[in-house]
């Protein structure tokens, strides 16, 4: 992937656009200046590959300078944020006693600790979804770890992994050869996966057609977990919710990776830990208590040497410890906080922040299509933004807060009727008291649409002196049109002459007469 991204770099040449091993501190917007002032935190090499608490730890234990070499502030015109949704691994529960105890190593697997040797090692994951799901099978057949006890909240809905056409050897073998050599052969794959995906969107929808929809599927997942999994595990795999509440697992043969004896699934609850120990139970996580089942409910303590988190994300704190202050002063952290949660317009933009765009912002993952169609959607939109900003036609652009509030009302309204309001089980998508700041209610086709036609009266522009002379010839030019082909109409209706203009125009009489009369309308405020 690195090397990828070096070969993108490189062919657009962009390479020396980029600065690496930099932290963005805060931005503030200075209203005289028009313009944003950045706080930049260089670090030292490595650091960048910490999370916010290691780096807190790190300064904490070894001194500031063990982290950050030095600050400096710049300015600019336009400021983008594109550090997506999952950057922040979650920390260790606080609720679970003893691990200034534990001996071991304990790391999330967002930052996989390579130096930590794993082979006859006891380990202990904490959560089954999609990460969990991907390494949990190479911990015994590749890392040589002598046992593995995963802790489960709640079971994930797995569906099988797809296979490529022709089968995965001759797809890995000649894939390369045909996007690269057969004309329009990768962009029909694109496209062709883009709607089987865009497709699924059916199972997210309340109403008797999404449900049918769900529960064919789900009894196709059953039916593949009963015949992958070990029949000991079938009722605590199970879920008791919707389908595409939480993120579903294409399976990377974790089910088939629960036959090894080395590998102990378990929904008794991490009670706390030990030198060299943990103590689950009593109780269990699931099935919920007030179900009557015979999984085990026990206490036990088994050995660990290593603990790794599967645990997720902070995935409700947006921009967090990036602090972006306004034109009042306010942090987009306290204009959340007082209109209820996270929220933007098209998931881009917050009224108060001029000239500032966010990639991938709140409310614009989806639960069924690559979040790279959504990114590439937000890329657009906000360069149809900034075109005009970078050209001098406009020199502040800021969305109404009449439209972001109307466009944050929608999409929470709406999401209160899609499955992942489902109370059964908890998702990363929502906050303890129902807020949604993470998913997109619509099809990502809808999603695609707004964002290449934005609705400019949903924005405040300031036009440079260019821009408004620009914009007032441009519209004079479309009034004269129009008044040319009204003189026309008009002696064709009351001589029968005409300056000869084809015979069509007649019918958009009306709409000219509309049309003119708004451009003087708009002219007027503008020249005031």
């Amino acid at each position: 992937m690195a090397e990828y991204l070096q070969t993108v770099c490189e062919k657009y040449a962009i390479v020396d656009k980029i600065q690496v091993n930099t932290d963005a501190k805060e931005a503030r917007w200075l209203e005289n200046e028009q313009v944003w002032e950045v706080t930049l935190q260089h670090l030292m090499v490595g650091a960048g590959d910490l999370s916010e608490e290691d780096r807190a730890l790190k300064v904490k234990e070894q001194g500031h300078s063990a982290v950050y070499t030095y600050e400096e502030k710049i300015r600019c015109k336009i400021l983008i944020s594109a550090v997506g949704g999952l950057v922040q691994p979650k920390s260790w529960p606080e609720s679970i006693p003893g691990k200034d105890n534990f001996k071991g190593e304990i790391f999330h697997s967002a930052r996989w600790r390579f130096d930590v040797n794993l082979k006859d090692k006891n380990v202990v994951v904490i959560g089954t979804g999609c990460s969990a799901a991907q390494f949990v099978p190479k911990l015994v057949t590749e890392y040589g770890a002598k046992s593995v006890t995963q802790l489960m909240h709640s079971p994930p809905w797995v569906s099988p992994k797809v296979i490529p056409p022709l089968g995965e050897n001759l797809w890995n073998k000649w894939s390369p050869t045909l996007n690269t050599y057969v004309p329009g052969f990768n962009k029909a794959m694109r496209y062709s996966l883009g709607a089987v995906l865009e497709y699924d969107f059916r199972i997210f929808r309340s109403g008797s057609f999404g449900e049918r929809e769900r529960r064919k599927l789900e009894a196709e997942c059953l039916a593949y977990m009963k015949s992958k999994a070990p029949e000991k595990y079938h009722e605590i795999l199970t879920p008791n919710y919707g389908i595409g509440c939480k993120r579903r697992i294409w399976d990377p043969e974790w089910y088939a990776s629960l036959n090894d004896p080395k590998i102990h699934l378990t929904t008794l609850p991490l009670k706390s830990l030990e030198e060299d120990t943990v103590t689950l139970g009593p109780g269990r996580n699931y099935p919920p208590e007030n179900v009557a089942s015979s999984v085990p409910t026990d206490k036990i303590t088994i050995p660990a040497d290593v603990i790794v988190l599967a645990n997720g994300f902070q995935t409700t704190k947006w921009f967090h410890p990036f602090n972006v202050y306004g034109k009042e002063g306010k942090t987009l952290q306290d204009v959340f906080e007082e209109r209820g949660g996270p929220q933007m317009y098209m998931g881009t933009a917050m009224d108060g922040f001029p000239n500032f765009f966010t990639l991938l912002g709140p409310n614009c993952f989806t639960g069924h299509t690559s979040v790279i169609y959504t990114t590439e959607s937000m890329v657009t939109q906000t360069l149809n933004f900034i075109k005009p900003l970078l050209n001098g036609n406009i020199a502040k652009l800021e969305v109404k807060q009449e439209a972001q509030m109307k466009w944050t009302t929608q999409i929470q309204s709406a999401l209160r009727s899609m499955v992942w309001a489902d109370t059964r089980t908890k998702n990363w998508y929502l906050r303890d008291d129902g807020w949604n700041s993470n998913t997109y209610p619509y099809t990502q086709l809808d999603f695609f649409y707004r964002c290449s036609f934005p609705t400019w009266r949903h924005w405040n522009i300031a036009y440079t002196r260019k821009g408004f002379l620009k914009k007032w010839t441009k519209r004079t030019f479309v009034l004269l049109v129009w008044t040319v082909a009204f003189i026309d109409i008009y002696k064709k209706r009351t001589s029968g002459g005409g300056l000869g203009l084809n015979e069509s125009l007649n019918r958009w009489f009306k709409k000219g007469l509309l049309v003119t009369a708004s451009t003087l309308t708009k002219l007027a405020k503008n020249i005031q």
